[in-house]
C-alpha cells in the first residue's frame, strides 16, 4: 500500500512537472520574437524539424533552408520549440564574443558531459575562465613545435603498418578502413602528448585496449531521436530510468574515470622527476594549475582523450576521401610533400608547404568534422545584423530581438560552404581557392583560417594548433608513401552526426562508421 502511494506520489510530480514545463513552453512560444521570423514548418508534433535535420546527410537541409528563407529564419526543436538559425557573420560574431550571455542548453551540457565529464568544453563561467587560463599555455606555440616529433614518429608507425596491412596475401591493394587506423594512431598521440603515456593502439599484436572499447561505447549511440532519451535530455527526473544505453554509458565514464586517475597519478610522479623533460600536457596544466583541484584536473581526461583524437582522426579521414575524388590534387600534394627529404620535418617546415596548408583549411571548410553548435540565450538581447531580413509580416528587420532562454542554432558548415562567402563553387573541394581567399570570408568570425571550424570568441577551440599540426604530419608521411582510391562508389559515403561528422556506407546499414580506401604504395620514378 505504501509503495502503490509512493509510486502515484512519484508519478504525479512527474506529470505534474511534464505539464509546468509545457505550459512554459507555450507561453514563450507565444511572447518569443522569433515567433515573427520565417523559416520551414514542423514536420512533427513532438520533434519538430529535428528527425529530418539529423537524417539530412552532410547538414544539405540546413543549406536549403538558408536558400528557402534566407540568411535569418527559425525552425523547431524539440517540443516544437523555436530556434533562431542565422548565418549573417555580424550576428554570429555578437554570439561566439559574448559567451556569458550565450551558453550552452543545460540539455546540451548534460548530454556532453556523459563523454566528456565536466571539463573545459562543458563548464561556462568563472569556472571555463580558470581552467581555460591554465590550460592556454600548454597549447602555446612553442609547446606544439616540441610535439611534432610525436606526431611523425606515430605517423610513421602507421605507415609501416600499412605498407603490409593494406596488401592480401597475393599482394594486391586491399580494402582497408583507414578511419580505425587514424582513430588508433591520434589515440596513441594524445596518450603520449597529454600524459606521455603510451596506449600502443597501434599495436596489433596488443589486445583491444579497455580505453579504445570505452570510446566504441560512447560513440556507438544511433543517430535516430528517440523519444525517452529526448525527454531525459529535458527533464532531469526522468534520467534515474535505467535504460541499456544508459547503463554503458556508466560503464564507459567508469573504466575513463579510473583510467584518468591512474594518468594523473602517473602525472604527479613525473611532476616529482626532475630528470623527466617530456612531461605531458596533462603535467603541464598540473604544474602551472596549483588551484585546480584533482578533480578539475581529473575532468580533462576524458576532454584531452576525446576531443584531442576524435576530431583529428576524423578531419585526416575526410582529407584522404577528398583526395581519393581529386587524383589530381592527390598527385600535386604529393609532389610537394616529397620536395623535403627528411621523413621528419620541424613544425616549421611543416607549415611552410602551402599546397598542404590549403588541403588542410580546404578540408576543415568542406568537411568540418563538427558541423554545427548551439546556445542558448542568458537574457534579454538584440543581435546586429549585416544583411537585414524581412519577418513574416513583411516588415525589414535590422536586428533579431532575442529573448532568455531562446536557443540559437550556429550552422558552422553552412557558413564554411556558403555561396555568398565563397561563391558558386564553395561546395567544391578546392584547395587552390587558398591562394586567394575572398575577401567576404575574411569576415568569418573564426579563431583561424577565416574559418567557423574552430568557432572564436572565449570558447574558440582551445586546440586547433595540435590539431592542424597532427593533421599535417599524418597527410605528409601517408601521402608520400601511398596513392589513396576508394573501394567503395563515392555516392556510398554519407555523413552522420554522432559527436562530429563520421563516414558510413550506405549500402550497409547496421555497420559502424568507417571510411575504406585501397592503399596502394607509391614508388618514385
Amino acid at each position: 500500500m505504501i509503495l502503490q502511494k509512493l509510486l502515484l506520489s512519484t508519478t504525479a510530480t512527474l506529470i505534474g512537472f511534464g505539464l509546468l514545463k509545457i505550459g512554459k513552453l507555450i507561453v514563450r512560444q507565444v511572447t518569443s520574437p522569433l515567433r515573427n521570423i520565417d523559416g520551414p514548418k514542423s514536420t512533427n508534433w513532438l520533434f519538430g524539424n529535428l528527425g529530418k535535420l539529423f537524417k539530412s546527410d552532410d547538414m544539405v537541409l540546413v543549406e536549403e533552408w538558408v536558400q528557402e528563407y534566407g540568411q535569418t529564419l527559425k525552425f523547431y526543436g524539440f517540443l516544437n520549440t523555436a530556434r533562431l538559425l542565422t548565418v549573417d557573420l555580424r550576428a554570429l560574431n555578437h554570439i561566439l564574443t559574448h559567451s556569458m550571455d550565450y551558453q550552452k542548453p543545460e540539455p546540451v551540457k548534460y548530454s556532453l558531459s556523459q563523454i566528456l565529464g565536466k571539463g573545459v568544453l562543458v563548464v561556462e563561467g568563472a569556472q571555463h575562465r580558470q581552467q581555460r587560463r591554465i590550460m592556454n599555455p600548454a597549447f602555446g606555440p612553442g609547446q606544439i613545435r616540441d610535439l611534432t616529433e610525436v606526431f611523425l614518429a606515430k605517423s610513421i608507425k602507421l605507415r609501416d603498418i600499412l605498407m603490409s596491412e593494406s596488401k592480401d596475401e597475393k599482394g594486391n591493394p586491399k580494402r582497408t578502413d583507414i578511419l580505425a587506423w587514424m582513430s588508433r594512431m591520434t589515440l596513441d598521440v594524445i596518450g603520449l602528448a597529454g600524459f606521455n603515456y603510451e596506449f600502443n593502439s597501434l599495436d596489433t599484436s596488443v589486445k583491444k585496449n579497455e580505453l579504445n572499447e570505452a570510446f566504441e561505447t560512447l560513440f556507438s549511440a544511433s543517430t535516430s531521436v528517440k523519444a525517452l532519451p529526448m525527454l531525459q535530455l529535458w527533464i532531469p527526473s526522468l534520467r534515474a530510468i535505467p535504460t541499456e544505453r544508459g547503463r554503458q554509458i556508466t560503464f564507459a565514464q567508469n573504466t575513463m574515470r579510473r583510467i584518468g586517475r591512474d594518468l594523473l597519478r602517473d602525472a604527479k610522479a613525473a611532476i616529482m622527476d626532475p630528470q623527466d623533460q617530456k612531461k605531458g600536457v596533462v603535467e603541464k596544466i598540473s604544474l602551472r594549475g596549483r588551484k585546480l583541484s584533482d578533480e578539475d584536473v581529473l575532468a580533462q581526461v576524458p576532454t584531452f582523450l576525446v576531443a584531442g583524437h576524435e576530431t583529428t582522426s576524423t578531419a585526416t579521414t575526410w582529407a584522404l576521401f577528398a583526395l581519393t575524388q581529386h587524383p589530381e590534387v592527390q598527385a600535386k600534394l604529393r609532389e610537394e610533400l616529397l620536395s623535403l627529404e627528411s621523413d621528419t620535418p620541424s613544425m616549421d617546415e611543416l607549415s611552410a608547404l602551402p599546397y598542404l596548408d590549403g588541403v588542410v583549411r580546404e578540408t576543415l571548410r568542406v568537411h568540418s568534422p563538427v558541423p554545427s553548435t548551439i546556445r542558448v540565450a542568458m537574457k534579454d538581447d538584440i543581435l546586429p545584423l549585416d544583411t537585414p531580413f524581412t519577418d513574416k509580416n513583411g516588415q525589414v528587420q535590422t536586428e533579431i530581438k532575442v529573448s532568455k532562454g531562446d536557443t540559437i542554432f550556429i550552422p558552422i558548415l553552412a557558413v564554411n560552404r556558403s555561396e555568398a562567402l565563397w561563391g558558386p563553387d564553395a561546395k567544391e573541394f578546392k584547395p587552390e581557392r587558398w591562394e586567394a581567399s575572398p575577401e567576404s570570408a575574411s569576415n568569418i568570425p573564426g579563431i583561424w583560417g577565416h574559418l567557423l571550424t574552430f568557432l572564436g570568441g572565449p570558447r574558440a577551440c582551445i586546440g586547433y594548433r595540435f590539431s592542424l599540426i597532427e593533421i599535417k604530419a599524418l597527410l605528409f608521411t601517408l601521402v608520400r608513401a601511398f596513392e589513396f582510391t576508394l573501394a567503395v562508389p563515392a555516392g556510398d559515403i554519407i555523413k552522420s552526426v554522432e559527436a562530429v561528422q563520421r563516414p558510413f556506407i550506405r549500402s550497409e546499414p547496421g555497420s559502424n562508421s568507417q571510411m575504406p580506401p585501397f592503399i596502394k604504395p607509391y614508388h618514385r620514378a
